[in-house]
């Protein structure tokens, strides 16, 4: 089960096939903010709606949706 106060800056996102996605930056409203020096990030920082985390286990949030599926839903400034 996934709790916003267990988003924190440094937690590894990953999708539901286990692909790398990014690392949190900061929670941004309802927001993941990616880390730009992530290597998956190209040098910018993402954001992700944080309805697409399933579950959050240690230090790894596992997302709902493949990776690339949520490189496709990322956006490259918040809303």
């Amino acid at each position: 089960m996934m709790h916003v106060q267990d988003i924190h800056e440094g937690l590894k996102v990953v999708g539901s096939d286990g692909g790398h996605v990014g690392t949190v930056d900061a929670l941004v409203g309802q927001l993941l903010k990616l880390k730009k020096n992530d290597p998956a990030s190209g040098g910018t920082h993402h954001f992700l709606d944080i309805g697409l985390i399933a579950d959050i286990e240690n230090d790894t949030a596992r997302l709902l949706v493949t990776a690339d599926d949520a490189k496709q839903r990322w956006s490259e400034e918040s809303h």
